[in-house]
């Protein structure tokens, strides 16, 4: 019998009706402390102790096998070493336990005897017919019910709205010390160690649908059953939840790190940024503003899908011009304020002050706290904003009420009539104690950000999930499907080394323009075709085993008249002539072309992801600017288009110093095109490029193409 991970599954792992720990034993301070958290939480009548030769342990009467205890059990909690674990899970089973929760390490992290180790136990279990979560890590908590079934000392006590899920159990205690000094409350935190069977996808695909969860924070090393995490995030974007991720590994030395930890692949790290991209996951660089963003989103929800700008009311002009910098930092949109909510907020602000957005409300609001409801309700109003910060302080520690509750007071008085979403952000990252939290209470304001750096991170984060909450929302939380089908060679032919001749051929079925081209298999007909052309052409040799052929000389370019059409296409022959092995097809003759802007687009198929699209800028400046931009296929023309946009190189296609602006629709839907080709060609394709893709005004075409295909 094969075990599956499906929600259904999971909800018996994560509201179990029992615990037996497994290996119980005074000497193991994770068995006391997973003891003493179920006690602790009030599941102690629900908690079993396994031992096999009996006795007390931690207190409580040990029975010898889980098929003694005589109740229905859930989860056991399973920490004996590797020499007993397959004895161990045989008995949990036969006790009709169906999860197992495997604190022992030694296995896949350890190398290629510990990845054999691994393999051994999923067998095993899917045999027995157990759900596996672990092995090398620390548990699981559900706070929302009460079950803490893991050894983390320092639980905190109450429920909130974010899940935390983390591949590394140690480093757990550190987060959850954040989220108490934050103010963030969990619902659920699950470590996942090694990830045998249970990964970070199935987690979040069953957190989509759990009531008391809003947002999910992960941290992870690297993504096991990349395709299971992706429809999983992909569909919680579009629910309106977002998952926001702290992975590691873009540098060399943390993929090194992570696989040594936990035994997996780090895998291209732009390719899983473009990934993260797609289905909506907030990508963040530390723990305080994975936190710190994943309550933001908890709270606020997604902004309107026609307004997604940031307004800005601050007590302080010099916050202001921090908080300018670092959301220009972060790519967080300030817009400038629509003339009605110039002239609206003229009327109520000093003279002496200026509006414009951020606002700085200067010392009047001092002296006439309603400046802050009246320029809060204003702001909001805004048609480009979609929500409102309002910088101001807040207190930490004091003793009796707070000297500036009243300007707080009138903080949350703007919050209650504002028609968007009002965060409250203090300048500093500070804690959130129990005299703040009285403060907040005070003012009506459920919650506020601390530090405007993290709070500018945690913005830009909020915006762009929320784009693309709008967008899966409309898809359903499916990718964008592919074009039209067209005609593709079969498979039997889909191998080998293919010549540009034939990768046009590919091209042009899938309907990816290309400049006019005469594959010509002697001097006589190379030099009829530049006369079909009338002007100077380029000459090419066509050879399945040549791929650079400017690098050994089989290209000529910018051939006048009929005799240098002959003598060029005898010179490029000749070339490849002297490569060993190489079979020459001809010679492709097209007409020159000049000017216009060159890309690159190709797609690589990577061992994780599947096919990823690249584009950028070609030629040449390939590998001199490495200005490219990556997508997992499959996309649409107004992906690509994004894509585009995106790029450093960008205003060359958009007329910058007087040249003539791109067609972004034409380039968009001749790469989607292509896109559209890999996916046809499924997993046969090895690579398919096409460089450079000319781009002048509304002419668009590839110049040249490269395919190869997958061993088979």
């Amino acid at each position: 019998m094969t075990s599956s991970v499906t929600p259904a599954r999971l909800r018996t792992l994560f509201r179990p009706r029992g615990v037996a720990l497994v290996g119980a034993s005074e000497k193991s301070h994770f068995s006391a402390s997973v003891h003493r958290n179920l006690h602790a939480f009030g599941h102690g009548a629900h908690t079993h102790v396994v031992n096999r030769r009996g006795g007390t342990v931690h207190g409580q009467s040990a029975v010898t096998s889980c098929t003694a205890i005589g109740e229905e059990i859930d989860v056991a909690f399973v920490m004996v070493p590797q020499a007993g674990m397959h004895d161990a899970l045989s008995d949990a089973a036969a006790a009709g336990i169906r999860n197992a929760v495997i604190l022992s390490a030694g296995y896949a992290e350890t190398g290629a005897t510990g990845r054999a180790a691994q393999a051994e136990l999923v067998a095993h279990a899917r045999e027995l017919d157990l759900l596996l979560l672990g092995p090398n890590h620390l548990g699981f908590a559900n706070f929302v019910d009460g079950i803490p079934v893991t050894s983390i000392p320092g639980l905190p006590r109450t429920s909130g709205e974010i899940a935390l899920l983390s591949q590394s159990g140690a480093s757990t205690g550190a987060m959850l010390d954040f989220a108490a000094l934050s103010d963030t409350g969990l619902s659920h935190l699950v470590t996942l160690g090694n990830e045998a069977m249970i990964t970070a996808g199935h987690v979040l695909d069953y957190l989509v649908d759990d009531e008391a969860t809003r947002a999910v924070a992960v941290y992870m090393e690297s993504v096991r059953e990349p395709e299971t995490f992706r429809r999983a995030a992909a569909r919680a974007t579009a629910a309106g939840k977002a998952v926001v991720v702290l992975k590691t590994g873009t540098s060399e030395l943390a993929g090194r790190s992570a696989a040594a930890h936990t035994g997996a692949l780090v895998g291209d790290d732009r390719i899983v940024d473009a990934v993260f991209r797609q289905c909506g996951v907030i990508r963040v660089d530390t723990i305080e503003e994975m936190l710190l963003t994943s309550g933001l989103t908890a709270r606020t929800g997604p902004l309107d899908a026609d307004a997604t700008g940031i307004g800005v009311v601050s007590i302080s002009g010099g916050a202001c011009g921090i908080i300018a910098d670092r959301a220009a930092d972060a790519g967080l949109s300030l817009p400038a304020l629509h003339p009605d909510t110039e002239q609206a907020l003229a009327a109520v602000m000093p003279a002496y002050g200026t509006v414009q957005n951020p606002l700085d409300l200067t010392g009047a609001a001092i002296i006439d706290p309603s400046l802050f409801p009246k320029s809060i309700t204003t702001v909001a109003d805004d048609p480009a904003v979609g929500a409102v910060v309002v910088i101001n302080g807040l207190p930490s520690f004091g003793e009796g009420p707070w000297t500036g509750q009243r300007f707080l007071d009138a903080v949350g008085e703007g919050a209650a009539r504002a028609s968007r979403p009002v965060i409250p952000v203090s300048q500093i990252l500070q804690p959130v104690t129990a005299y703040t939290r009285a403060a907040l209470d005070h003012a009506g304001l459920p919650y506020a950000l601390p530090g405007l750096k993290h709070a500018a991170t945690a913005l830009a984060g909020l915006v762009r999930w929320s784009r693309a909450h709008h967008d899966l929302a409309a898809a359903k939380g499916e990718p964008a499907p592919a074009g039209t089908a067209f005609t593709v060679p079969a498979r039997a032919d889909r191998h080998g080394a293919w010549s540009e001749s034939a990768a046009r051929g590919l091209l042009t079925a899938a309907g990816v323009p290309l400049v006019p081209a005469t594959l010509a298999t002697s001097a006589t007909e190379a030099v009829a075709a530049a006369e079909g052309f009338n002007g100077p052409v380029a000459l090419k040799v066509v050879s399945p085993q040549i791929a650079h052929k400017s690098d050994i000389g089989g290209v000529r370019l910018d051939v006048h008249g009929l005799d240098a059409v002959r003598h060029a296409h005898d010179a490029v022959r000749d070339a490849a002539r002297r490569v060993p092995g190489a079979t020459v097809e001809g010679v492709l003759v097209s007409p020159m072309r000049r000017g216009g802007t060159e890309l690159l687009a190709g797609v690589v198929r990577d061992e994780h992801w599947g096919p990823v699209l690249a584009v950028g800028l070609g030629g040449v400046l390939t590998e001199v600017l490495k200005d490219t931009a990556l997508a997992p296929l499959p996309v649409t023309p107004a992906q690509v288009r994004e894509l585009l946009l995106g790029l450093r190189g960008a205003p060359l296609l958009l007329g910058a110093r007087g040249s003539v602006p791109a067609d972004l629709d034409a380039v968009a839907n001749a790469v989607a095109a292509l896109g559209n080709l890999a996916l046809a060609l499924a997993e046969d394709l090895e690579a398919l490029e096409i460089n450079p893709l000319r781009v002048d005004g509304s002419t668009v075409e590839a110049m040249d193409a490269l395919v190869t295909w997958r061993r088979h």
